[in-house]
Parts: structure tokens; C-alpha cells; sequence
């Protein structure tokens, strides 16, 4: 295939397989064999289709081409309309085979906004018109725009279609509209204009009936002369070919109801012998940041404005593209989805410029086309999978057509959101049916864009402020940007710590909140920092096993493609390491959040609201280090439900998937033993330099994240990306004991028996503390106490060895005393001095030195 056109094998036109058979006759331009080939269709209303080499649906080609042929399109109606109506014109595309066409077009008029028909409806979305295909297999067309007014006016409306044949649809949509927003000028575009004789004068004929202009610009005419019977033969040709299923056109696996349907005359062992024979192929997903609020396409309008962000997007949004494709691919295929025409058009086309690879471009479809694989036939392979989109008229087959068979040693796969289903990461799925192609399958997920009305809070009569982007490293944090984003603010300027006494007196006398100033940063000794070190090297592949079974436990139960949100901040490390262990063991490219909890505040409402205008609030999955007594849990439990009761957006998951469970609180756990975690050692320096979260009324406004401080000085200590790299260098080893373990634990009862938060609530008695908020138990609890409280004692049960190391020495340092106790749940517990003030005593009389 070369970039303008596919002429089969040896110049072979690829509509002879058709013509010899049925008799079809192709006439008009000379160009028009290079725009076209022939392929038959299981369609009862006609037998043959008409494929085009230029449109990137069935046949893959260059973007640049692609785009180009619509980009000129547009062009010339420019220069028919001329400035002054151009300025006012609207452009309608087809679904689905014209929606990037008519992209193209709108960026060759270059001020016009476009708006596509769709078949997938969106509640709440009014519908502003529809219109009928009458040769279609699947005809209800219908008109979504976001603005209403979007159709309204007596500028041209520009129709795009890839092929004007008789005119019934545009004649049918012109109709339509002009009944509801009546107009003076219409353009009708297409890439073909293969309208009969017959057909040819109805336009005019239209146009004065409706007393309206309307213009045609094609880039080639001709006809299509069919034979008597051509419908029947056409039908029984198919019939017969699917029925000897012999097909090397048969390159794809069982499709959705596990049959092949293609055949051929001229097979092709050696292909099929190498498709039985390769190795699945790798499957990644890369996270593309597709800009907040950007449509993905023009289902509800298509904005200059919107064009203009998604140009200035584009470069970065394809460097992460490039990055994911294998060094040495030779030739890429960029693979869009159904509707989802133009972001993938344009993303390859920013691709064929960075890559050296070759890249093509093309889109799966709902279209049943016959596979022949014979050099004058248009469709020479096909792969058969699910719908995977939930589609409004039911279950069906999908197809990718010329992508088996056809040497892509890496396809990128780029669908939107509502199509990232379990569907499509099923055996038998449009990824894995891909991966028995091609050596490297790529997923790229862009956001479904749904208008503003269905995200608007129901309780207030005025649109809240719109949301910041998430903070990312370097600017903030020393995690590389794609391993996690922060749903904060930024207070580094802003001096917030004071003294670890006057906190705690504050707090206890009731005068502060913990979470409204920060603890001055412990900084390390240099034994400290050994002592930190040996205990990683000594609990890497523990902790790397539990990070396994905690996140294959979350793929099975919870999502096969959650959106882990940490809690800040000791839940991120442990949130990076489940998404490296994602795409270590999966290839999923996972999105990964932090946000603000604050014990007796909640969770951050504005942090939920954003996650619920960019992801299904059902695939979130909260993550956090360990459990203690289980008050994290509690708290955002009760945040959930007070942030649905107040108009918030349901389906959040309360339940939290932490690396450890000691105080048997949740459910999704990596183990439920209390042991050294060493992230639990250190504060800042082992969790990207940001400070644990701060609300305070004069900091945090109403439509504020909660605030964090990002201590860039310390970065001469920072061990945060050693400890991920550290633990995530030991997934290889423990991946077959994390297999097992899953395996025995989701048969396993997890019920949650809170045994934690019955033992503190009898220590904080037996101690004569009586408030549970002062008790920590477990070894990260107890390390807080010791480095950002002011601990009274230690209590370690009796026998524990190294996994206190660090215990012992920071209780020495701060001259805390740590008493063995025979019967403790926890391996260690932290007991804060109770009613705290500068020079007083403990519960049992004694002063203590801090």
C-alpha cells in the first residue's frame, strides 16, 4: 500500500475480486479506482460496499493522508462560501464512518464548529434532531449538541458524508433540520459523489422544493453499474464463502460467538501458521493527560477554541505515545474506535512525524463486510471481537479490518472511557484478539467528554469554580509526573510548622486541629538512615509480595481498571507501587491520585468532585498504607456518605485496599501481619518530599483542595524514588508466591473483625489515657507518634526482634520508654502523653522528657 492509495498486490485494482464476480462496474474519474475498492457486505438491502482507500476506517493508511483528503475538502468549500459566510458556517459529519472526515473538513474551513450525529445516546443530553440511513444496518442517527443554539442561525450548514450514492440520507437530514432551524445555503461534501443518472437531478429538485442553496464538492464522481440480480448473487456469494469458512482472510480468533466467518480462494498457509504460532503479544497502557474539559470529539460539538487547546496538547500527548511504542517497530498502526474518529486521527499524524516507524491509520466499525484475502479484494483480513461500549441497541460483533496479516509490529489501540470495559480487556476482547497480531498492543483511554449539565452540583444555583489540574513532579513532589498526581495545593511559601510541644498542647487543650499547622520535619541521623536502609534491603521482597496480592486483589474484585486514589500522603508510596505492579504484571498503564483526608474534617469534597468529573466514581479505589485501629476507615466512611447526601456524585467505594491490615479493618488487604513497612520510617524524604495535608479556613477556601507543602531543600535526602525502586526490583521474584496467596485469599473469609479497635479502646483504659485518639497502635502508627507527637511510652510485645529496630532507637533518642507487653494484638503500640502541657506529668505521676 503506498500513502495515497491501495491498489492491491502488483497493482492489482482492489475491487476486481467483486467485478469479476458480480459484474460491478466502476466508471467515472480517472482518480476514482485509486479512492476505491470493492468488498461485499452481509447487508440485506445492498450487496456490495464501496471501500475507501482515503477515509482510515477499513483500510489503513497514512494519517497525513487521511487528513489531508478532508483537510482540502474543507479548503475548497472555504473558497466557495468565501470569507464572509465561512465566518458563519457549521459543520455536521456522519456516524460513524464520516465523524474524522468531517473533523477534517472543519479544520480546512478553519473557524467553523462541527458537530457529529452519534447512535450512542447520553443521558441528559436533549436531543436536537435525528434523521434515519435507509441502507444502513444500523440507521437511528442522532443530534447531541452541548449548545442547542449550535444548529440555530442562517449561516451554511456543511454536511459531510464519505460517499454521496443515491442522497437519500443527506436529502432526509436536510429535511429534518431545515424543518426546525430553517436556512438559505447548504454544502454537501463527500470524498465520492457516485449518485446514478436517475439520482443526479433530485438535488436540485430538493433544493427548490425547501427553497434553499444547495452546492456539492466531491473529490471525485463516477457510478456504480449493477447488474440484474446483483443483490441476490451478492447475498449467496457471501452466504457461501462464510459457510466454507477456509478462509486465510481468517487471521482473526474466535470472535464474539466463536466462529470465523471469512474465506478465500487463495490461502495463505504460511500466514496462518505464523499467527498460530506467535506469542501473544505485550499489552501496555499509557496515560495520554488529555486536557480537562476537552471534548473528545464532536458527539456534542467541536469547538475553533476546543481545536485550538487540542493542537496545543498534541505534541506532549504523542511524546508519551512514542515512549510507549518498542524500539526497532518498523510499522505502527494507530487503531481508533467506531466514532472516536479524529483524536486517534490526529494523534497518529502528530506520531508519523516523531516516530521513524512507518504509521497507518484506521478504526474498527460495526459494518459485517465479507474477508477475502485475494489482492483484488478490499478487505483482506478480519478480526472479529465484542462490542465492548455497552452499545444502546445490545450486544454485537465489532470488527478491525486489514490489521491481521498485514506486519504491524505494534498497534495502538486509542478508545474512549465508556469503551473501558471489562469487554475489552476480556479473553476474546479487541485487545487480546489484537495481541495475537502483532507483537505490542498500546492502549491509550481518552476521558468521554459529557456536557456540563449532568457534573453541575444539583444544589447549587450557580456553577462552582472549575478545579485545578492535579500537581505533578518536579514542580511539586520528586515523583516523576506519571507516577502520581496530587489533588492539592500548593502552600510551600507558607510557614505552617511549629515546634512538636506547642502542637501538641495546642491540639490537646482544644485550641487547634492537628491538620492546621505541620510538625517541624524530623531530619534523620546518619545511624537513623542506616538503620532505614538495612530494613528495606531485609523487607523488600515482603513488602513487594504484598503489593502484588493487594493489587491483583483490586483487579479481580474491585475493577479491571481502577483509578487508585491515595491517601496522602502514607498511602502513596504504596500507591505508586500498586501501578508499578499493574504494569509490571497486567501492562496497565493505571491513573493514580492523591488526596487529602483529615481525621474529623473528612475527605476533600472538591478532590471527589474532580475525580467524579474525570473517571466513573466506581472504578476509584482508595489506597492507603496500613491500618491501625481502623479510624481512617471510619472517617471516610462517613465521608462518602455525607459528600452523596449533599449532591456529590455516587458510586465511590468507601472501602480501602491498604498494603497492611493489622487491625483487621477492611477487606482488601496485602497481609494482614504488623511489620516494618520502612516508608513508615521516614516522613517526607520517603514519600516525595510533600508534607502531610493542611486545612485551615484562612488557607483552604470552598472550592479549594486541601494544601501541602513540597520541601524541595531536603532533596539531598530523598530516598522516596530508591524505595519504590528498591521493592518494585523484587516483583519478579514474588510474582508466582503473590499467584498463590491471591488465589488462597480470595477464598478466604476477610471479614473485618476489628479486633484493633477493641484492643486500643482496652489499652487506652488499662493506661488511664481514656481517649482512643491517643493510642497508635501498630509499627507505622507508633513511628508517627515517635517522630510528629509527643509519645509518653512504648509498648512492644514481648519477643519482637528487628522489625522495632528503628522503635527502639527513636524512643532512645527522644528518652521514651518502651515496656514489653505479653499479650499485645500489635507488634508495637505508641501511646501519645495524655493532656499534654509543657512541664506536665503522665497518667501514672511521671514527668517525661521530651
Amino acid at each position: 500500500m503506498n500513502n495515497a492509495v491501495n491498489n492491491g498486490d502488483d497493482g492489482i485494482w482492489s475491487g476486481t475480486w467483486v467485478a469479476e464476480r458480480l459484474g460491478v462496474e466502476l466508471v467515472g474519474d480517472d482518480a476514482l479506482t485509486g479512492l476505491l475498492g470493492l468488498a461485499l457486505r452481509r447487508n440485506p438491502k445492498r450487496a456490495h460496499l464501496l471501500v475507501s482507500n482515503v477515509l482510515g476506517k477499513h483500510v489503513p493508511q497514512s494519517p497525513s493522508v487521511v487528513h489531508g483528503h478532508g483537510f482540502a475538502l474543507g479548503r475548497r468549500v472555504r473558497e466557495l462560501l468565501g470569507a464572509e459566510e465561512t465566518a458563519e458556517a457549521v459543520v455536521l459529519g456522519y456516524a460513524e464512518t464520516a465523524t474524522g472526515l468531517g473533523h477534517s473538513v472543519a479544520d480546512g474551513l478553519g473557524t467553523a464548529p462541527y458537530l457529529h450525529s452519534t447512535r450512542r445516546p447520553v443521558a441528559g443530553v436533549a436531543q436536537a434532531g435525528g434523521f434515519e440511513e435507509s441502507h444502513s444496518h444500523a440507521t437511528s442517527h442522532l443530534l447531541l449538541p452541548e449548545d442547542p443554539a449550535l444548529l440555530v442561525g442562517d449561516g451554511p450548514l456543511v454536511l459531510v458524508d464519505d460517499e454521496f450514492s443515491t442522497g437519500n440520507t443527506v436529502l432526509n437530514t436536510i429535511r429534518a433540520l431545515h424543518e426546525r432551524y430553517p436556512r438559505r445555503r447548504y454544502v454537501v461534501v463527500a470524498l465520492v459523489d457516485m449518485r446514478s443518472a436517475a439520482d443526479a437531478g433530485r438535488l436540485d429538485d430538493f433544493a427548490r422544493e425547501i427553497g434553499a442553496r444547495v452546492d456539492l464538492v466531491t473529490t471525485a464522481s463516477g457510478t456504480v453499474r449493477l447488474p440484474a440480480g446483483v443483490l441476490e448473487k451478492g447475498q449467496e456469494l457471501v452466504a457461501r464463502y462464510e459457510a466454507a469458512g477456509v478462509a486465510s482472510g481468517n487471521r482473526s480468533a474466535a470472535g464474539a460467538r466463536g466462529t470465523a466467518r471469512q474465506a478465500t480462494t487463495d490461502p495463505h498457509p504460511d500466514d496462518d501458521r505464523a499467527r498460530r504460532t506467535q506469542p501473544p503479544g505485550r499489552m501496555s497502557r499509557v496515560d495520554l493527560f488529555w486536557p480537562r474539559g476537552l471534548p473528545d470529539g464532536g458527539r456534542h460539538g467541536f469547538t475553533p477554541k476546543h481545536r485550538a487547546r487540542l493542537e496545543t496538547a498534541l505534541p506532549a500527548m504523542t511524546a508519551r505515545l512514542a515512549e510507549a511504542i518498542p524500539e526497532g517497530a518498523a510499522r505502527v498502526l494507530v487503531l481508533g474506535f467506531e466514532e472516536l474518529m479524529y483524536a486517534p486521527l490526529r494523534l497518529a499524524r502528530e506520531l508519523e512525524q516523531v516516530v521513524a516507524a512507518e504509521v497507518r491509520y484506521s478504526t474498527t466499525t460495526r459494518s459485517p463486510v465479507l474477508a477475502v484475502d485475494d489482492p483484488g479484494y478490499a478487505i483482506r483480513s478480519r478480526i472479529v471481537f465484542p462490542a465492548h461500549d455497552d452499545p444502546a441497541d445490545g450486544p454485537g460483533e465489532r470488527y478491525a479490518y486489514n490489521v491481521a496479516g498485514s506486519g504491524f509490529d505494534a498497534v495502538v489501540a486509542v478508545v474512549d472511557s465508556v469503551a473501558d470495559t471489562r469487554e475489552l480487556h476480556a479473553p476474546g476482547g479487541l485487545l487480546s484478539q489484537l495481541a495475537a497480531h502483532t507483537p505490542h498492543v498500546v492502549l491509550a483511554v481518552v476521558p468521554s467528554y459529557v456536557p456540563e449539565p449532568l457534573y453541575a452540583a444539583a444544589l447549587s444555583e450557580e456553577r462552582p469554580a472549575m478545579l485545578p489540574e492535579p500537581l505533578r513532579g518536579p514542580a511539586f513532589s520528586s515523583y516523576p509526573p506519571e507516577e502520581v498526581g496530587w489533588l492539592l495545593q500548593d502552600l510551600s511559601d507558607v510557614t505552617l510548622e511549629a515546634p512538636t510541644e506547642e502542637r501538641e498542647e495546642a491540639i490537646q487543650s482544644g485550641g487547634a486541629h492537628y491538620a492546621e499547622s505541620l510538625p517541624v520535619e524530623y531530619q534523620p541521623s546518619e545511624q537513623y538512615q542506616e538503620l532505614f536502609h538495612a530494613a528495606l534491603e531485609t523487607s523488600a521482597a515482603r513488602i513487594a509480595q504484598a503489593v502484588g496480592v493487594v493489587t491483583e486483589t483490586v483487579i479481580a474484585e474491585r475493577s479491571p481498571r481502577p483509578v487508585l486514589v491515595s491517601l496522602a500522603r502514607a498511602g502513596t508510596p504504596v500507591g505508586v507501587l500498586m501501578r508499578r505492579w499493574a504494569q509490571f504484571r497486567h501492562g496497565l498503564d493505571l491513573p493514580h491520585y492523591a488526596v487529602s483526608i483529615v481525621r474529623g474534617r473528612g475527605i476533600d469534597a472538591n478532590a471527589l468532585r474532580w475525580l467524579a468529573a474525570h473517571h466513573d466514581p466506581r472504578d476509584v479505589v482508595f489506597v492507603d498504607g496500613w491500618t491501625g485501629k481502623g479510624a481512617i476507615t471510619r472517617e471516610l466512611a462517613a465521608a462518602i456518605e455525607e459528600f452523596e447526601a449533599g449532591g456529590g456524585a455516587a458510586g465511590f467505594d468507601a472501602e480501602i485496599a491498604v498494603l497492611a491490615d493489622p487491625g483487621s479493618c477492611v477487606r482488601t488487604y496485602g497481609t494482614r501481619d504488623d511489620f516494618l513497612i520502612p516508608s513508615a520510617c521516614l516522613n517526607s524524604t520517603v514519600s516525595g518530599l510533600i508534607s502531610r495535608t493542611v486545612l485551615r479556613a484562612d488557607l483552604v477556601g470552598p472550592n479549594d483542595f486541601h494544601g501541602a507543602k513540597f520541601y524541595r531543600e531536603l532533596a539531598g535526602t530523598d530516598v522516596s524514588v530508591a524505595f519504590l525502586d528498591a521493592v518494585a526490583a523484587r516483583f519478579p521474584e514474588v510474582a508466582d508466591a503473590v499467584g498463590g496467596a491471591v488465589k488462597e485469599l480470595l477464598a478466604s473469609d476477610r471479614t473485618p473483625s476489628w479486633e484493633g479497635w477493641r484492643a486500643v479502646e482496652r489499652i487506652s483504659e488499662e493506661y488511664g489515657i481514656h481517649d482512643v485518639n491517643l493510642v497508635k497502635p501498630g509499627v507505622g502508627e507508633t513511628t508517627r507518634v515517635l517522630l510528629r507527637r509527643v509519645p509518653w511510652k512504648i509498648l512492644a510485645r514481648a519477643g519482637a526482634g528487628a522489625d522495632l529496630d528503628h522503635v527502639r532507637l527513636l524512643a532512645g533518642q527522644r528518652g521514651v520508654p518502651v515496656e514489653e507487653v505479653g499479650d499485645l494484638p500489635y507488634t508495637c503500640v505508641g501511646l501519645i502523653h495524655p493532656q499534654f502541657t509543657r512541664g506536665a506529668t503522665g497518667a501514672d505521676g511521671k514527668a517525661v522528657a521530651v
